[in-house]
């Protein structure tokens, strides 16, 4: 019997987390589209301090299916979401499944349904949104700023909401990256993939806890996790100052030697100088500075994420491939 795993991060969602286990395990009751397959629905937990840990542990302990990964600290989404991801160990693997169901459990049948018709990789792209216009459009411009700037193909609206084949998902838990950018690092090791449109609906419940700084720094991760672009911009934009700078410098000399009366006053023309090319060079030292800190927290190999618990993930997994392989990320970190 083929197995199905699939991986919900939360943080205080102590409204949602009953109701995206049912809205799973309703897949895979007889008569359902899953019937037939095994379900492994990974929690991952965030230090939630509402009361999800102990509903999670009250779930947990009527369904075997059902496990939970506690962390010991808030650790962000994305740390949270790929720790979960190396405890997999079904056949196919969906990524990401929103506690608060924002991303729809009923695609995952047709996901299944792609993968097992040969395709390793099957995306969902979030075509329409129940939110707000500015916030569509900013999620937009993001998008295509990433794809623009990335030296590989990270197609347009696709999140994290996506099913991996098995091998797939060895190459994706491989990487040691101490900020994961998930969505990126599906796209960089390639296979087929196939991408189905979905509806992203509003919350039902709670309220989000990407907040808006939390979102840009998302936002920058994804665009530095992938491209040297940014650094390429500050290299070309120099250069072209410095050319700009020379110009000018030639062209007020000449004015000045053919018209004098016309020649631009010195104290304005440094003013301006001064103060725009100071304004670019902190520009461009803060664009340094994110790659250099990201190198900082990388060659420090710090835990991707310290557990407090894990529930129904027991011994008798210890010898499971996938926990095989998932001693070896850690034993090679360290």
């Amino acid at each position: 019997m083929k197995t199905i795993s699939i991986v919900t991060p939360c943080f205080n969602e102590a409204d949602n987390v009953e109701a995206c286990r049912d809205a799973v395990a309703s897949l895979f009751a007889p008569g359902a589209p899953l019937e037939g397959y095994g379900r492994e629905h990974i929690f991952a937990d965030n230090d939630s301090s509402d009361g999800t840990q102990d509903i999670l542990r009250k779930l947990a302990a009527s369904d075997p299916s059902m496990k939970v990964i506690l962390n010991a600290r808030n650790y962000g989404p994305f740390r949270s979401n790929f720790n979960a991801l190396r405890a997999a160990t079904g056949d196919a693997v969906v990524v990401f499944l929103p506690a608060d169901l924002q991303d729809p459990a009923e695609m995952i049948p047709e996901f299944v349904k792609l993968w097992e018709s040969g395709v390793e990789v099957v995306a969902g792209a979030r075509v329409n949104r129940q939110e707000s216009l500015a916030l569509r459009s900013c999620r937009a411009i993001f998008y295509r700023t990433v794809r623009s700037l990335s030296d590989i193909d990270i197609p347009l609206n696709v999140g994290e909401f996506q099913l991996l084949d098995r091998k797939v998902w060895e190459a994706v838990v491989s990487h040691d990256d101490h900020y994961p950018y998930i969505r990126g690092i599906i796209a960089s090791v390639g296979f087929r993939r196939a991408i189905v449109p979905y509806t992203w609906a509003a919350r039902r419940s709670g309220i989000s806890k990407n907040n808006l700084p939390r979102l840009i720094d998302q936002a920058l991760n994804g665009i530095f996790s992938f491209t040297n672009a940014p650094m390429r911009l500050c290299t070309f934009a120099g250069a072209t100052m410095a050319a700009l700078c020379i110009l000018y410098a030639v062209v007020s000399v000449g004015v000045y030697i053919a018209r004098p009366d016309l020649a631009p006053r010195g104290t304005m023309t440094l003013i301006v100088a001064l103060f725009f090319l100071s304004g670019l060079q902190l520009a461009f030292m803060g664009i340094l500075g994110e790659y250099v800190t990201s190198i900082h927290a990388q060659v420090r190999k710090r835990p991707l994420v310290v557990e407090r618990e894990r529930i129904n993930m027991g011994k008798d997994e210890a010898e499971n491939p996938a926990h095989a392989l998932q001693r070896k990320l850690t034993s090679e970190a360290a």
